[in-house]
């Protein structure tokens, strides 16, 4: 379907998937997870990596002991997206995957980017994962597979690439590529197994840290870095060292360590997609999401402290902290049971994070967004019914990342498609609060192949020639086709103004705050305008349908939300928005020239839209169903 003109192309780029009700499952779900089961499940999925190695990465080279204000950042980032998804999530409880959430709400092009980055975002941790695990395993075994790998390749490596090939992350990657071909199966029990040793283990860190450690590693001056290896030549021979003190690296170290911190705090969206499971979703999902960042935020925190307090930031291991921690102080038989934890919760997480990527790839290849080879029924395993071109795809670019990339880097993308995601998520929360109502009941599917009216096409309303006179003064009392229009064009608006801000205030925060007259007058101009356009958001009527989970002091929230996410994103380096961008250039590439014409939202557009008064789980229990 090709675009006549650009009216048209910006319809398609903006239709949305319905909420109409297609046939129910023949297997009823059966509602049986509570606030501690979705805590379990959430826990799981968020400790791994961060907690083993990026507290190292971040503390040598970032923040310095002050990693533990970083995390809380990323932590306080990571409640605002939380709230978010908690709205989206038992909103709509069946879906269990943002592109869905996206393509319901705001439209099909931010669902194909959402969708297309919540795949990088998992290809990535696939990959950092794995690298994590050869570096730890390397650490075990005395380094000699590293040194070994980097005295043959250094010399071919180019300088934006690892300084070897890692051949052991790649088996990793394949290792378990494999076994999800062949129809490998997550284990509740596990799960639960796991999350109980890990969080064990960890106190066990945080307790040896309290004992061993000293507050002197957090108050080093450059009498200590020169003490340390007398007639080196001075404390250059030591690396990035940055003031001493806490706060090494300053301000700037601080909000570049919780840019790459956020990714250690990901993983509570595996609450959502068990939404449907939950006994009591309005209660328990928002509970289990906050009380499982407040968790994962004290376990970093903890073992951030304990680790700094054991060893001088500047000596850290970045690939194998904890280890080399417990070696450094002394505690060889620690440092051996610490190795092994880390190798079986990296093994772990590594198994977690397989299994979203092909369901997600097929999803939206069975949209038309992707390749339907992706999802076609005669390239799934017969006996597992698993999807074979969409794991092998997945697993061999994760594989190819885990060979040739730097973990920093890998750390960094990560961070950066998942505040994305998360951005959008809140925008989607805004846009569809003000949306008129839908309906469909929360036990029913959707059917991606009918098509709903775009937020932005035009549709004849009374008052619409006055348009700029009801930005101001509302006519009606609950959301209409206009008043929905208006909050998207809003919506848009303020995200580019947040883009904007974010970016002064990420580059040149000190002539901001210092007067400058140009960035400090730029500045609150866009202050100015955020605060206009937030208030005529405001005033527009809100869609009163009840629902599980609300989030508060809306529209502030979600755009304090997004504030965030994207000044964190402003952060991270040049080279990974470069990679960042080639990633999603090539996304684009297949959209616009595959997706946008054979989506089945598109194929069924001549369709009449949607009824404009639907409602959306009109009678929610507040008890918890029998």
């Amino acid at each position: 379907m090709r675009c006549q003109d650009p009216r048209q192309c910006g319809q398609k780029l903006v239709r949305r998937q319905p909420l109409k009700p297609r046939q129910r499952s023949e297997i009823p779900v059966t509602r049986h997870l509570n606030i501690l089961h979705l805590v379990v499940l959430g826990v799981g999925s968020t400790l791994g990596v961060g907690v083993y190695i990026v507290v190292g990465e971040v503390a040598l080279f970032v923040a310095g002991p002050a990693i533990i204000i970083s995390f809380l950042v990323a932590a306080l980032s990571s409640v605002l997206s939380g709230l978010c998804y908690a709205e989206i999530g038992t909103r709509i409880l069946w879906t269990g995957s943002v592109y869905r959430y996206s393509y319901i709400s705001v439209g099909e092009l931010w669902a194909f980017i959402a969708g297309w980055n919540f795949i990088l975002s998992y290809i990535v941790a696939s990959a950092s994962v794995a690298k994590a695990w050869s570096s730890t395993f390397d650490s075990l075994i005395g380094n000699h597979i590293s040194q070994a790998l980097q005295k043959t390749f250094f010399q071919y490596m180019p300088d934006y690439l690892a300084t070897y090939p890692d051949f052991v992350a790649l088996a990793m990657v394949l290792l378990f590529t494999g076994a999800l071909a062949l129809g490998a199966r997550q284990s509740a029990l596990i799960t639960k197994v796991y999350t109980g040793i890990n969080v064990l283990v960890l106190i066990f860190i945080m307790l040896s840290g309290f004992f061993k450690g000293d507050l002197h590693n957090w108050k080093l001056t450059e009498q200590d870095y020169t003490s340390i290896t007398p007639g080196s030549g001075g404390i250059s021979s030591l690396g990035p060292l940055g003031f001493g003190g806490f706060v090494p690296f300053g301000l700037d170290g601080i909000l570049h360590g919780a840019a790459t911190c956020f990714y250690a705090l990901v993983g509570f969206d595996a609450i959502v997609t068990k939404g449907e499971e939950a006994l009591n979703p309005r209660r328990s999902i928002p509970w289990s999401i906050l009380i499982t960042i407040f968790i994962c935020f004290l376990a970093h925190f903890g073992v951030s402290a304990a680790l700094t307090l054991m060893v001088p930031y500047y000596l850290i291991h970045p690939e194998s902290p904890l280890p080399q921690a417990f070696l450094y102080i002394g505690w060889d038989v620690a440092r051996y049971v610490v190795a092994v934890t880390t190798l079986c919760a990296l093994t772990f997480r590594l198994q977690d994070i397989f299994f979203p990527i092909p369901e997600v790839i097929k999803d939206m290849a069975h949209g038309g967004l992707l390749f339907q080879g992706l999802a076609s029924p005669w390239k799934v395993f017969a006996r597992t019914r698993t999807p074979i071109m969409a794991i092998m795809s997945s697993g061999s670019l994760a594989g190819l990342l885990a060979l040739l990339f730097k973990f920093s880097d890998l750390l960094n993308l990560m961070s950066i498609g998942n505040l994305l995601v998360y951005s959008l998520v809140a925008f989607s929360v805004l846009v569809l609060r003000y949306q008129p109502e839908q309906n469909l009941s929360r036990k029913e599917e959707i059917d991606i192949s009918e098509c709903e009216a775009s937020p932005l096409e035009t549709i004849p309303e009374a008052g619409t020639s006055n348009i700029l006179k009801t930005v101001w003064y509302p006519i009606n009392t609950f959301p209409t086709q206009e008043s929905g229009r208006i909050i998207y064009g809003c919506t848009l608006l303020l995200v580019l103004l947040l883009t904007i801000l974010g970016l002064i205030l990420a580059q040149w925060p000190s002539q901001v705050f210092s007067g400058d007259p140009g960035l400090t007058t730029v500045a609150v101009l866009l202050l100015l305008l955020i605060t206009g356009v937030t208030v005529i958001i405001w005033r527009q009527p809100q869609d009163p349908t009840a629902l599980y989970f609300k989030v508060p002091a809306l529209p502030v929230l979600p755009l304090v939300s997004i504030f965030v996410n994207i000044y964190l994103m402003m952060l991270i380096t040049h080279r990974t928005w470069t990679q960042f961008g080639v990633w999603n250039a090539v996304g684009f590439v297949i959209y616009f020239g595959y997706g946008i014409r054979h989506s089945l939202a598109g194929n069924n557009h001549q369709q009449p839209p949607a009824s404009t008064s639907q409602t959306l789980d009109k009678n929610i229990p507040d008890a918890e169903p029998s």
